[in-house]
């Protein structure tokens, strides 16, 4: 029954392809479960190239990066590129499959215009195939939360269309907010003005970050509070503030070298209603701007664009249709 079960999932698996920028932090052993494809991005750290991504445990290469970011390493990410996606995809389209490819937010990288033109060299070459590509107007786990909404809804025989839809439909549902540790990460990436930086360091400050509700979405101030302690505390009551249906969705927490303030917060949100939390280290490529010791928190919830709760329905059609795939076992 369980070679059945396995290989039923297996079938369901094949409709399409799911290609993801290695931003959405998704990790690898999910990755590997659910049959998602990751592209990586790249960097260079004191001269030496290395990719974003790698199979197999992220941890020991992680702590390994934070701390030379640490000890002052020069870094520079470099976008992924159309040719990059293009290579990536093209085995999909000659096994006869379609692709959806999801990308960090537009107003973060650049990575998206390079995925849709691949996507429009890709369908004229292949005319008969369809690529279809969704900003996801989020990054790190926000993306990843995405795709995995994704592959649940391929593997329940949607199509890529159909998967593509709920993206541009929910995007704005999945919020953002995140912590960092010392604010000259994001001087450097010229997010604050570097006598703010100096002016938190000697208070204290720790800002609270978010993902806005723009047409390009960005990472943007939300609020200021003293102390990493009040930081974390500060994430789960935005976590409370604007989450829907906590027990009924995954989330996500992605920290960079800080996993007891991870932790922390997982506690603190389990307190809130959240049941399923995935626990993560942070992406290279993102993570070099916020910079060592940030903490990010990823779930379903408020509108960003509105902050007002999803439209009557987004969640309960999603759980029909788990409903119905339980029913007829097709796991």
């Amino acid at each position: 029954m369980q070679g059945t079960e396995q290989k039923d999932r297996e079938k369901k698996m094949t409709y399409f392809d799911i290609y993801c920028d290695s931003g959405a932090n998704i990790p690898y052993q999910i990755v590997k479960e659910r049959n998602i494809n990751v592209i990586p991005y790249s960097f260079t750290i004191n001269g030496v190239e290395q990719t974003c991504y790698t199979e197999g445990e992220f941890k020991d290469i992680a702590k390994k990066f934070y701390d030379e970011v640490r000890a002052g390493a020069d870094v520079k990410t470099s976008l992924i590129t159309t040719q990059n996606f293009v290579d990536a995809v093209i085995p999909s389209l000659e096994k006869g499959k379609d692709v959806l490819i999801t990308c960090i937010s537009s107003g973060i990288s650049g990575t998206y215009n390079q995925a849709k033109e691949a996507a429009k060299e890709l369908m004229k070459a292949y005319p008969e195939r369809k690529v279809a590509v969704c900003d996801t107007s989020n990054a790190s786990m926000g993306e990843g939360l995405q795709v995995l909404k994704a592959c649940d809804l391929r593997d329940m025989g949607q199509s890529v269309d159909a998967c593509a839809d709920w993206i541009e439909q929910n995007r704005y549902n999945i919020n953002s907010y995140l912590t960092v540790d010392d604010l000259k990460y994001l001087k450097k990436s010229g997010r604050i003005s570097a006598a703010a930086a100096v002016a938190g360091a000697l208070l204290n400050i720790k800002p609270v970050l978010k993902a806005d509700g723009g047409e390009n979405a960005k990472i943007v101030s939300h609020s200021k509070v003293h102390g990493r302690k009040k930081a974390i505390y500060a994430l789960a009551e935005n976590f409370a503030a604007n989450v829907v249906e906590p027990e009924n969705q995954t989330v996500a927490i992605c920290h960079a070298d800080s996993e007891e303030d991870a932790l922390m917060l997982a506690d603190l949100i389990r307190q809130k209603g959240a049941k399923d939390i995935i626990i993560e280290w942070y992406d290279l490529c993102t993570g070099s701007h916020v910079g060592p010791g940030t903490v990010a928190l990823f779930f379903y919830g408020n509108d960003r664009k509105t902050g007002v709760k999803p439209k009557e329905g987004i969640l309960d059609r999603f759980k029909k249709l788990l409903k119905r795939k339980a029913e007829k076992n097709d796991y």
